[in-house]
């Protein structure tokens, strides 16, 4: 199928010059149909494949402009449906005794589905059938109670296409105002000269690169501090700070002094003895870099 070649929409010819174009292909006759689909079924006939594509372009054009409401390019609709419409050909067996065109109306709108909803917005609207079935049948359902606004619609409407569509009252309420209001792009231009796109209007409330390096020196410098203020003091100490102050989970003052054999009340005096030593040796240390001292407290804590 990758050989066969059809019209093009194009922007340059317009939709009205590629409606005259495909009227061009004439409508096959029962039996012409049967025989060329045998040849391409059987053989792999190309040339059959290609008659085939061509006598159907004007039912692909047909149905594609019924769903030119989406708000997408109908050049964009009428290919995906071609491409539908290929598939069908290729998957097509001329003995189940029925016509292509009906066989290839549900490749081809399925293909037209698929691209809307994967066109129409930036974050997928349809995930599940239920969800499809509501995009595609919701305009249809408020028109039939005569709602044609854009607005939310009245309790009683929802609950009745909820209802006939099998779907909660919520998904129709959610899904009405989403076809109410198409995706914005950032990038639109804003101002009486259109020099600002709307991005450029968004506050960023994220730290500042200046703000975040600043916070990551004065990190660095604290665990270095500590590192080398943790060298002025014994081992009890420093393992009793390490279980009280740098662990995700502090020890309590009781299990630290069943582990050591002493009294909680001991074990809170070393740990305060230990860290004033902290504190003062954090505090030499800047001085002699020349930095303000940090707070002891804020990296033990």
């Amino acid at each position: 199928m990758a050989t066969i070649s059809v019209p093009v929409l194009s922007s340059e010819g317009g939709l009205q010059a590629y409606l005259r174009s495909i009227r061009a292909f004439p409508i096959l006759p029962v039996e012409e149909e049967y025989m060329l689909s045998r040849r391409f079924s059987g053989h792999g006939d190309i040339q059959a494949a290609h008659k085939l594509v061509t006598s159907h372009l004007r039912l692909v054009a047909k149905i594609a402009m019924g769903y030119r409401h989406y708000g997408l390019p109908v050049a964009d609709l009428i290919s995906e449906g071609n491409v539908g419409l290929m598939r069908a050909v290729k998957k097509f067996d001329p003995e189940r005794g029925f016509r292509l065109s009906t066989y290839a109306m549900w490749w081809i709108k399925a293909a037209i589905n698929e691209y809307i909803l994967n066109s129409w917005s930036m974050v997928k609207i349809g995930t599940v059938a239920a969800q499809k079935k509501l995009f595609f049948n919701l305009r249809r359902a408020k028109a039939a109670l005569g709602h044609y606004e854009e607005g939310d619609m009245a309790s009683a409407d929802v609950t009745k296409i909820a209802t006939d569509l099998g779907v909660p009252e919520h998904e129709v309420v959610s899904m009405n105002r989403r076809l109410a209001r198409p995706d914005a792009t950032l990038n639109a231009p804003v101002g009486e000269d259109g020099g600002m796109e709307r991005i450029e209007l968004l506050v960023d409330h994220r730290p500042s690169q200046e703000a975040e390096m600043s916070a990551r020196q004065e990190t660095d410098l604290g665990q270095r501090l500590i590192a080398d203020a943790m060298e002025n003091l014994n081992p009890r100490e420093a393992n009793i700070i390490r279980l009280r102050r740098l662990q995700a989970e502090p020890m309590t003052l009781e299990d630290i002094g069943k582990s050591y054999g002493i009294s909680r009340e001991r074990v809170r005096q070393i740990e305060n003895r230990a860290f004033d030593k902290l504190a003062r040796a954090i505090r030499d240390a800047s001085a002699r870099l020349g930095h303000d001292a940090p707070e002891a407290a804020q990296f033990l804590s």
